[in-house]
């Protein structure tokens, strides 16, 4: 059981700040990865947008790997198949409901609400059977994780239009526009995990004596 809360730290700890980043600057990435030729501004701007709906499940899309083994350690591989075809029709249904109105976001949204129903059912019951207890550090740290997150969302939203004359220049320009883009976004979570108290540099002195 601790493993998983550890796990489930870890994977809030990586997505929660990649799922802000990808809907925050999610314009001057696509950008600078498909932005030239025949790829125009506003194929960037559409592409992004899919991108944000997308990302919006990332963390689900991790957790689901952290919470099936709950299942398997015990023998049951019946509940988390039938999770998964429960989310598959969500889905399906989603897709048919979201194509409309929402055309090109439809299907990554629906896609994202569909893994993360997969992980509410997947949680809820190793919960209730007894077999998975968010200890509290996994409650003190998830809120804190979240913040910092946003917090680095917030930065970057205002940095976005520094980023942007580069990352349709030339393909050093828009590399290198890309290497400070994450250089930075990855400082300034690092600082606000700190300032929150969802990280501390304790941890680091941990995480090196466990890879020895």
């Amino acid at each position: 059981m601790a493993t998983q809360n550890r796990g489930m730290e870890l994977a809030l700890f990586l997505t929660l700040p990649a799922t802000v980043a990808l809907i925050v600057c999610g314009v001057p990435i696509v950008g600078a990865l498909f932005q030239h030729g025949k790829f125009a501004l506003e194929d960037s701007v559409l592409t992004a947008q899919a991108l944000a709906a997308f990302s919006i499940g990332l963390p689900s899309y991790i957790l689901v790997k952290v919470l099936t083994p709950g299942y398997y350690a015990r023998s049951d591989t019946r509940t988390p198949v039938r999770y998964a075809t429960m989310s598959m029709v969500v889905n399906l249904v989603l897709n048919l409901a979201f194509i409309k109105p929402l055309g090109h976001m439809g299907p990554p949204l629906a896609t994202a609400i569909a893994s993360t129903v997969n992980v509410a059912m997947l949680y809820r019951t190793l919960v209730r059977r007894g077999h998975f207890t968010p200890d509290a550090r996994l409650r003190r740290r998830t809120w804190r994780l979240l913040v910092a997150a946003l917090i680095m969302g917030v930065v970057m939203f205002f940095l976005n239009d520094l980023f942007q004359p580069f990352v349709t220049g030339t393909s050093i320009q828009r590399w290198g526009a890309m290497l400070v883009l994450v250089t930075t976004g990855g400082v300034v979570y690092a600082i606000a995990t700190l300032l929150t108290g969802a990280f501390r540099l304790g941890d680091i002195s941990t995480l090196l004596r466990r890879s020895r």
